[in-house]
């Protein structure tokens, strides 16, 4: 069958009418503010870095980065909202482990954690820290093993929420460990470092920024951290793994994610700011206060961290027969 030259020129230009809106976007972007959401309420770790890198990013973007926080359901709330937003890169999501790995493996959600979102970039790592309260009568990892072993159930664990990273990396050191703690999950990591300063649980895994203080003024004790190196806010701090349980892990990430679809060169320019944020010398000394390390690397180091703690974690629900409480 011929097409004639004049259909076959109004097919072209129909196709290039179709394609105008996305490279138009790619070229003049951003023209307005971008929004950053951010899953949990403010105040928080996640809150406080997005402000770090939305105050940086609006600098070499020339436009206001604008945080949203839209806290709730373990950030399945905000995840979703960014999920349904047009692809035009002005609207992004201050996602964490947690949001993107975690909860979409113990909990049902709106949204496909992979397929319904286009990495942007990674810009940070951190370990949580194994805490005890000083009553407990253990000094190290080994110790607190021994004595979970001993007596099944009679140390309880708390976190800041059923499904969330600290509930997670709980699970796992129990399951790597054989041993049997009673699962304590609270609103939040407030209520529940206030009750382990109390004595009102025994065990709790937090983030650094939540961990450091109370255990330098000695109401807790810091027996170790979840990521596979020591971190540099505590260098002289194990991880769980030299510890005494082998191959354990457990690390929050941090990473800018749009909607599905985002254009490429948006993907990129944004990807480019990340990288010259994250290597700046006060952002760095920001983060490592509270125990984060700053990274940044191509798109598809985020996408594949996604991946991979996706599958790692509904393994591990999977295993557990974790539900929501």
């Amino acid at each position: 069958m011929k097409t004639s030259l004049p259909r076959a020129a109004g097919l072209v230009a129909i196709a290039a009418l179709a394609a105008f809106p996305l490279l138009a976007t790619a070229q003049s972007y951003p023209n307005k503010p971008l929004r950053l959401v951010v899953p949990f309420p403010a105040g928080g770790a996640t809150d406080v870095l997005a402000r770090i890198v939305g105050g940086k990013l609006a600098e070499g973007l020339g436009h206001a980065v604008v945080i949203d926080n839209r806290a709730g359901a373990s950030g399945a709330i905000a995840t979703e909202y960014v999920a349904k937003s047009a692809p035009d890169g002005y609207t992004l999501l201050m996602a964490t482990v947690g949001t993107q790995a975690i909860n979409p493996a113990v909990s049902k959600v709106a949204f496909d954690p992979v397929a319904d979102f286009t990495a942007v970039g990674i810009v940070g790592t951190a370990p949580l820290g194994l805490v005890i309260h000083p009553s407990v009568q253990a000094t190290n990892v080994k110790e607190l093993v021994a004595l979970a072993k001993k007596s099944p159930g009679r140390l309880d664990m708390a976190s800041f929420g059923t499904g969330t990273a600290s509930h997670l990396a709980g699970e796992l050191f129990k399951s790597m460990t054989g041993t049997f703690m009673v699962h304590v999950p609270y609103k939040g990591g407030a209520p529940a470092m206030t009750d382990l300063i109390a004595g009102q649980v025994s065990v709790y895994f937090d983030t650094l920024s939540n961990t450091l203080q109370p255990a330098r003024a000695g109401r807790i004790r810091l027996l170790a951290v979840t990521s596979a190196q020591r971190n540099a806010a505590v260098p002289d701090v194990p991880t769980v793994a030299e510890a005494g349980v082998p191959g354990y892990e457990a690390v929050t990430w941090f990473g800018l994610f749009g909607p599905a679809k985002l254009p490429r060169e948006v993907v990129t320019r944004v990807n480019a700011e990340i990288a010259r944020v994250m290597a700046q010398a006060d952002v760095k000394q920001k983060l490592a206060a509270q125990g984060t390390d700053p990274v940044s690397g191509a798109p598809e180091v985020l996408g594949d961290a996604l991946k991979k703690d996706y599958a790692k974690w509904a393994r591990l629900v999977k295993e557990r027969g974790l539900k929501l409480d």
